[in-house]
């Protein structure tokens, strides 16, 4: 069992910067990748980005070159930074674990951008 706690959303001004922490507890050496998904109202959900246990990244091609995950394992914890951005970057931001036995989730942090 992985439980996943996330931290850092708020309300930010288009343009601006937040930086999104996930931390987690339990199993945490089975963990294979962490990702960040998000759903908007009214929307499937979607990935934002995605950490190997090696260290590559995939991000989707909405976020590309404006977010950065990244993880410090010491601290069992992945992050989010998020710059420039957008109102349709308004969503739920949600943390997930994957092992070798199941994908869990957090319970998510809102992310609001206003225009």
């Amino acid at each position: 069992q992985v439980q996943l706690v996330e931290s850092g959303g708020g309300l930010v001004q288009a343009g601006g910067s937040l930086r999104l922490s996930c931390a987690a507890s339990g199993s945490i050496s089975s963990i294979t990748v962490l990702a960040w998904h998000r759903q908007a109202p009214g929307k499937q959900r979607e990935l934002v980005a995605r950490i190997f246990s090696g260290g590559s990244t995939l991000y989707a091609d909405s976020v590309r070159g404006r977010f950065t995950i990244s993880r410090d394992n010491a601290k069992n914890t992945v992050y989010l930074q998020m710059n420039s951005l957008k109102p349709e970057d308004t969503a739920v931001y949600v943390c997930a674990a994957t092992t070798a036995a199941a994908t869990y989730w957090g319970q998510g942090t809102q992310v609001t951008v206003s225009s």
